[in-house]
């Protein structure tokens, strides 16, 4: 995008005091700060941003907060269309009165690469029609999120994958398109990286993939699938992506144990892997095991997974960082498994343990043997006390942040923590009920760059960490962080279509709130931030 070779005219004046008061401070530089000698001046009614380029104003606007850019593309023809022009990711309430408003608003924003269609479930969404002028008129989109567009069929994603040859990652849920829509999309975007799928209901005619087996994806590196009812049917588009590294599965119907049989053949550099609530038993689990590059493995609510399968996996992917582990009450993991993970995973850098019971010999092998282990959250263990608390503490020299929920922990096991874990940062502590509010009082005074956050009836008291506990400050906070570029559903126009005593105060949480926080709430509630304050390599985005 150039400079205009010729300006459009001034806008008035009574339109320029539409500006922000933020956005006149921008330009604040570029106008005559002397009210006498801008009046004798002949320049004193020009304005002075006319001086800038195109590109050095798109910079200006891209570093403004949602609403003062949409009120800068109010002062004048030349600031909406270098506005627009500079939006690159919009996201748009994808009802069908949108299909009346698309010519005019992707005349202004013609330079979008990504884009978000978001429906409300109890409206009727865009169809085909207006997913094909839609892709017509972003030939460049590289980025597409479809949310609940009811009406979108296999044909408007026919019409979207000829049109945006150039996408690299789509994530669409809630639709009625089928498996044909998908196979479209990867017929016509060879560039496409990530592909995520959740809830889709269309009839699913022909494999995701082809089922030949001569298809190949070797662009694709991120496969998520979520609650599909023929999740099986993705089995040759997974197979086919030889260059896949992560692999989630979340709530997919079918017997899983033979795709991971053939999985390491055809896809060997795997390095995170998420599995929940799946039909995987051991022998699928233990086909991971080749591998060798895994990284991070995640099993969630996988009761026909053992201790035997985990420790296939722990001696023969040495490079694992990341473990978590849900076991969901049915004890088929517990110490055995932990033990192998701790003998050969001496690279371990996170550990997530919900419903597992290990005991002091597994914990302490783990404390002992990991030596990087930085993150570690124990929930809904009915054999963590006092003692294993007391282990972590004198062993695990390098945690930072730990968690506890709903484990059998008393104010002597915080005790522990005063001396042990130098390098401990952070400390949670949910449904404790023997913990007491003094606890973390005197826990804070013994070691005062210490964050220590526990519950204490319905509120949670969060003790803050002082200045000095790391970079940024308070533990999860980073001042010289940039927020992300904004999700553009602030193009500024209307939305579319219209131990010691228990007291009282110590008592658990109730019931209501507990139910909204869920394993996985928990865990990245946990370890919010991670990706800043600790971890090795991989992808930032995953982290906990």
């Amino acid at each position: 995008m150039g400079q205009s070779a010729s300006m459009p005219p001034r806008s008035e004046p009574g339109r320029r005091s539409r500006t922000s008061s933020a956005a006149r401070r921008v330009f604040s530089d570029c106008e005559d700060s002397d009210p006498a000698a801008a009046a004798a001046s002949p320049m004193a009614d020009r304005d002075s941003s006319l001086d800038l380029p195109d590109e050095c104003l798109a910079i200006v606007f891209q570093s403004l907060g949602p609403a003062d850019r949409n009120n800068c593309s109010l002062v004048c023809k030349r600031w909406l269309s270098i506005e627009g022009q500079s939006r690159h990711r919009i996201s748009l309430d994808a009802r069908a009165a949108l299909l009346e408003a698309i010519p005019t608003l992707f005349s202004r924003f013609d330079s979008v690469t990504k884009l978000a269609l978001k429906c409300d479930r109890g409206s009727d969404s865009i169809g085909d029609e207006a997913l094909a002028l839609i892709s017509a008129r972003c030939p460049n989109l590289t980025r597409l999120k479809i949310r609940a567009c009811r009406e979108v069929s296999e044909v408007g994603m026919t019409s979207l994958a000829k049109n945006c040859p150039r996408l690299r990652k789509l994530s669409c849920g809630y639709c009625i398109f089928g498996s044909k829509g998908i196979n479209a999309v990867l017929a016509h975007c060879p560039l496409l990286e990530e592909l995520s799928i959740k809830r889709l209901r269309g009839d699913t005619e022909e494999p995701v993939g082809g089922g030949d087996g001569d298809a190949a994806f070797p662009a694709l590196k991120t496969i998520c699938l979520k609650e599909l009812y023929d999740g099986h049917c993705y089995g040759p588009l997974i197979t086919g992506s030889p260059n896949l590294r992560t692999l989630k599965l979340f709530r997919c119907s079918g017997d899983w144990d033979k795709l991971f049989v053939e999985l390491p053949k055809l896809v060997p550099g795997l390095v995170e892997v998420h599995l929940e609530r799946l039909n995987i038993s051991d022998r699928g689990l233990s086909a991971l095991s080749s591998c060798a590059d895994l990284e991070v493995l995640h099993l969630v609510r996988t009761t026909e997974c053992t201790n035997a399968g985990l420790a296939v996996v722990a001696e023969r992917c040495r490079r694992l960082r990341k473990i978590h582990i849900d076991g969901g009450k049915a004890n088929r993991i517990g110490d055995e498994g932990l033990a192998a993970v701790a003998r050969r995973c001496s690279n371990l850098q996170e550990l997530v343990l919900i419903g597992v019971n290990p005991t002091a010999l597994s914990l302490g092998l783990i404390a002992g043997n990991c030596r990087n282990l930085e993150r570690l959250a124990l929930c809904g263990s009915e054999t963590i006390g006092d003692a294993e608390i007391s282990c972590i503490a004198s062993k695990c020299l390098a945690l930072k942040k730990l968690c506890i929920k709903g484990c059998p922990v008393s104010n002597h096991g915080m005790e522990a923590l005063a001396g042990g874990c130098p390098n401990l940062v952070k400390v949670k502590v949910k449904k404790c009920k023997a913990v007491t509010a003094e606890a973390a009082d005197w826990l804070r005074t013994i070691r005062a760059s210490l964050a220590v956050n526990l519950d204490v009836g319905a509120a949670a008291i969060q003790v803050p960490q002082r200045l000095d506990a790391g970079p940024g400050g308070a533990l999860g906070s980073d001042p010289g962080t940039v927020p992300p570029e904004q999700p553009v559903r602030d193009v500024g126009l209307p939305a579319i279509g219209g131990g010691g005593s228990r007291s009282s105060a110590s008592a658990a949480a109730p019931r209501s709130r507990w139910r909204l926080l869920s394993s996985s709430n928990l865990v990245a509630a946990t370890f919010r931030r991670v990706s800043k304050h600790g971890g090795g390599g991989g992808s930032s985005q995953h982290s906990l």
